[in-house]
């Protein structure tokens, strides 16, 4: 269930979240999201507090009651040549410049942003489990990136970002090791260097 303090949406107001920043290999997942003012989702939480199945049932919902919503990936060679910080908040951006509907306000989780236009924004910490556009936002990003993974998994599965998504796991860093590094990593994190481990 979501946290009673789960503050719902005001009318235009975009929630913008990411996935895959911490991760090895692949895209950094960026989603604004604005729902109607008299949305209501139980469940809806923080995606990293949902489980898989959770997040997936959840998912057509959003992407079907939402005032407008979307989802930009910004891949690995431009996260290495802006870095992780400036490529989350320049795909948010991005993603709200795909959004149907121009917001009134956006809430953006974290610390960090920069102006969009003259647009108000406010980050919020933590605000995938307190605002619930957030929310909305941290959960397409999830699952829409996890679903990338699993096919990139197809042609690379001697990493298993089936199971790994591209976070740093043990068996993640060891394929590195032993296979080097593919197209999709993030040449600039320490454990995709040459010779780190040597």
């Amino acid at each position: 269930m979501s946290d009673p303090l789960l503050r719902p949406a005001t009318e235009f107001e975009a929630g913008c979240d990411e996935a895959g920043r911490g991760c090895l290999a692949g895209p950094v997942a960026c989603a604004a999201v604005i729902l109607p003012p008299d949305f209501t989702l139980p469940e809806l939480n923080d995606s990293k507090k949902l489980t898989e199945k959770m997040r997936a049932r959840l998912r057509p919902v959003i992407e079907r009651e939402a005032v407008a919503w979307a989802v930009v990936m910004v891949e690995a060679d431009e996260i290495d040549r802006i870095n992780i910080l400036q490529a989350s908040i320049i795909g948010m951006q991005r993603a709200l410049d795909r959004l149907s509907v121009r917001p009134d306000k956006i809430m953006v989780d974290g610390n960090r942003f920069r102006p969009y236009g003259d647009v108000p924004y406010e980050t919020v910490v933590k605000g995938d489990g307190r605002i619930m556009t957030i929310a909305a936002a941290s959960i397409l990003a999830k699952t829409h990136r996890d679903e990338l993974m699993e096919r990139l998994d197809g042609e690379f599965p001697q990493y298993r970002w089936k199971k790994n998504k591209g976070y740093p796991t043990r068996d993640h860093r060891e394929a590195i090791v032993r296979f080097g590094v593919s197209p999709h990593h993030r040449k600039t994190f320490g454990p995709c260097q040459p010779g780190l481990f040597e």
